[in-house]
């Protein structure tokens, strides 16, 4: 079978012209590119979405104008092979991929793509053979449309030039180019400077070379100002700064810093060219990290800047680029978990550089990860006017008495919001679809159901919810105990209201779910499935007998 104005043979001879050898991945890739070109009408001017960089992007290449470098193909890597031609600006076009039911009539195309067997094992001949012989038949199709996000061509931009190895780079990278951000494949057996067109081989790797400091005697130091804060520390007792950065030393000094295990001190001196003090660096990372309601310290203590929180409220971090600070070498910052409550002045995290001296170009690189903004706020607590909606037909009925209703109360109000109204509904959706709306009317901005959110066939609250206008509604989390949560809005005459549908557990266990989402719901944090998916880990409560929440990894 032909592979468009080509024989299998001579497309064959050009896949191993173009790609090294006649890769299968490339030949079946011919047969689908022509698959995907062929509907399309006369004319149309296409772009191609390959969903794997593996062969398929050469077949495009090889038979279409479309190419990586003028920008006409994307390699979106899903790991699927696919391949989807379309029309560049209706976006209206046709996918093609490997049809796995229709590839069983053939098995040594099976073994090859399933990796059944190793390639020494292959009868590649015979391979070949088969693929000729089922060409299309491989294959299967579907006409799609293509978002408009996936069709737009991103612009170059404006070009800056990297102030570490002095090659020009695009600045919404950052500061610096990725290369030298850590990014380069090469290490640092390859590391050029700012205005050089060649690698000083003769440069010692970075971070293992930094300023030469002078050390001297303590009891030549006398008179003299401190380089930096050095620590005492009292086994099970204290640790602090015995001595601060520009502390005149004494001569009675001298026994309290020997004792301290300091024969020798490095004493006040100008930065060394190139390099910047612990000090200045932690006061630059401290200036740009802290966002709203965050309060770093005035001054380092120890080379470190804590931060504190300005107002009770929840952490919100940018994790990504957290994790990315702290690849760059010769500088940390560590803090609590991303959504945990914090309470006003308490600390939740701290930065500061390694060494004494950090180098200029290892400042650069993590000052252009904080370019991006900050990456610590707290999102304060809103006191909210809550109603609590308790149903369950023996409750109802007083079969059984309440107890949920006061362990809401307890568990909102501990957050200063107030409960302005409770009702108590039986199993039965219309009623509870009833009771929503009066908690409105009684002026509830949240509204907290509890249990009748399990799979029994008398659990009906999501049924009335929804009966009352739920909207945005995310049902079950990876938390235990509280799997069966509930999360949504209703519309009410402010506006919108939140809902909280607590699962029954929540009676017997002290720490839920409920818990853990309760404070991200009161501080107005936007909760997406995306979100909850994240809580999988740290979201196994222990049950220990004494339950410390949230003093604990519960949540965290």
């Amino acid at each position: 079978m032909n592979i468009g104005q080509y024989t299998f043979e001579e497309f064959k001879a050009k896949a191993r012209a173009f790609h090294g050898y006649p890769a299968p991945g490339l030949l079946i890739g011919g047969y689908m590119v022509e698959m995907a070109r062929r509907p399309l009408p006369e004319g149309t001017l296409f772009d191609a979405v390959v969903e794997t960089a593996k062969c398929l992007p050469d077949a495009v290449q090889i038979l279409t104008p479309c190419t990586v470098g003028n920008g006409w193909m994307r390699i979106l890597n899903l790991g699927r092979y696919a391949v989807t031609l379309y029309d560049k600006f209706t976006g209206e076009g046709v996918r093609v991929w490997v049809d796995l039911n229709k590839m069983r009539a053939y098995d040594e195309v099976v073994c090859w793509f399933m990796k059944l067997k190793t390639k020494a094992d292959q009868d590649s001949e015979r391979l070949f053979r088969q693929i000729e012989e089922a060409g299309e038949n491989l294959c299967s199709m579907a006409h799609v449309r293509v978002e408009e996000r996936y069709r737009k061509h991103k612009g170059m931009g404006r070009v800056g030039v990297c102030p570490i190895c002095g090659e020009a780079y695009p600045p919404h990278d950052g500061a610096i180019c990725r290369g030298c951000q850590g990014e380069a494949p090469y290490g640092e057996s390859f590391r050029p400077r700012a205005g050089v067109g060649f690698a000083d081989t003769n440069q010692e790797p970075q971070g293992q070379s930094g300023p030469r400091l002078t050390a001297v005697p303590v009891a030549k130091a006398v008179g003299q100002k401190t380089l930096h804060d050095m620590t005492r520390i009292v086994p099970g007792e204290s640790k602090g700064a015995e001595f601060r950065a520009g502390q005149v030393i004494t001569g009675g000094d001298v026994c309290r810093l020997q004792a301290m295990g300091r024969a020798h001190v490095y004493l006040e001196q100008d930065a060394p060219e190139g390099f910047v003090h612990e000090d200045d660096a932690a006061r630059t990372f401290a200036g740009l990290m802290a966002g709203d309601n965050v309060l770093p310290d005035e001054a380092p203590r120890e080379g470190k800047i804590n931060f504190r929180a300005g107002v009770t409220g929840v952490l919100v971090l940018d994790r990504q680029r957290l994790e990315a600070f702290n690849m760059m070498p010769e500088v940390m910052c560590a803090a609590r978990h991303h959504g945990v409550l914090v309470e006003g002045g308490k600390q939740f995290a701290g930065t500061r550089a390694i060494p004494l001296y950090i180098s200029q170009a290892n400042l650069q690189r993590a000052l252009s990860v904080l370019e991006g903004g900050p990456l610590f706020s707290i999102a304060p607590i809103k006191p909210a006017k809550v109603g609590v909606l308790v149903t369950g037909t023996e409750v109802f009925k007083g079969l059984v008495e309440d107890r949920f209703a006061p362990v809401i109360r307890e568990k909102v109000e501990r957050l200063g919001s107030q409960v302005v109204a409770v009702d108590m509904v039986p199993d039965d959706a219309d009623m509870i679809a009833r009771s929503v709306g009066k908690l409105l009317t009684a002026g509830a901005e949240l509204i907290v159901t509890t249990a009748g959110l399990s799979v029994d066939p008398d659990d009906v609250t999501r049924k009335g919810l929804i009966a009352a206008g739920l909207t945005d509604m995310l049902y079950g989390a990876p938390i235990l105990p509280g799997a069966m949560t509930l999360l949504g809005r209703l519309a009410c005459p402010a506006g919108s209201a939140q809902v909280m549908g607590v699962p029954a557990c929540a009676l017997f266990h002290k720490a839920t779910s409920f818990d853990i989402l309760l404070p991200r719901v009161l501080a107005g944090l936007e909760i997406k499935r995306a979100d909850l998916a994240e809580m999988c880990e740290g979201g196994f409560c222990l049950n220990c007998r004494t339950c410390v929440y949230p003093k604990c990894q519960f949540g965290k």
